[in-house]
């Protein structure tokens, strides 16, 4: 799979996406259904947008006991998406019963999609995450420690800040995949996001793949700003 940009589509109807995909390139793209938009269009919007020839990262970022996991994971299988998500914090039986889910549920002939886990989300500050968390140690070493356990338990790589990636490789490798929110061109406000970064530092932090929203979706020519998220991302070093 080529390192992606992932377009973060934050909307909350089919109307929506529709009237947002007919201002961008007619192409596939790689598109990331969240849990607003997902909860409001369900599996529709999934099947349309895959029979366009798009790939899909499912967000939903599950996070329960085990077996509720692994069932939930076994129904998403069926929609044929290309990633899915749950939480690290889950712990390692919960991210191994997620595999076994989406092992269960692939339907044959299509590759399972791939899983990955959240490590801390883009918003959470270091400050709120030993004070309100109450997880001790830095964010890097948090991360680290999260990374170190989805690979163990299975999994393809994390969601992270771009920040993060360099600690994620040194821990787990190269290969595995560090998918990075928290996307923003020079200049765009950066909203809710606290460890942010532009394409072209996520670049050079050695992103796997990174998932740009606003930047892109608020934007009164969205095709023109996916074109330079791109010519960002792809730059040569």
């Amino acid at each position: 799979m080529k390192r992606p940009v992932i377009i973060a589509l934050d909307f909350s109807s089919t109307d929506a996406v529709e009237e947002f995909l007919t201002k961008m390139p007619n192409k596939p793209l790689f598109l990331k259904v969240g849990m607003e938009l997902f909860y409001n269009t369900g599996a529709s919007l999934i099947h349309r947008l895959k029979e366009n020839g798009h790939r899909i990262f499912l967000d939903l970022k599950l996070h329960d006991i085990p077996n509720t996991v692994q069932q939930g994971m076994k129904a998403l299988a069926r929609l044929n998406v290309d990633i899915v998500n749950v939480h690290a914090a889950g712990g390692s039986e919960m991210m191994k019963r997620a595999v076994e889910g989406l092992d269960a549920g692939t339907p044959a002939g299509i590759d399972r999609p791939k899983l990955i886990a959240v490590t801390q989300l883009t918003s959470t500050s270091e400050l709120v995450m030993q004070q309100e968390l109450r997880i001790h140690g830095t964010l890097k070493e948090a991360v680290q420690a999260y990374a170190k356990l989805a690979k163990t338990s299975g999994l393809e790589g994390v969601v992270s800040s771009p920040l993060e990636v360099p600690f994620i490789h040194e821990a787990c490798g190269e290969k595995f995949l560090t998918v990075t929110p928290g996307i923003r061109l020079a200049g765009d406000a950066v909203g809710d996001q606290k460890r942010v970064t532009t394409p072209t530092d996520a670049r050079k932090l050695g992103s796997w793949g990174i998932v740009v929203g606003r930047s892109i979706t608020a934007s009164c020519d969205p095709t023109k700003a996916y074109e330079k998220v791109i010519a960002e991302w792809e730059e040569q070093s």
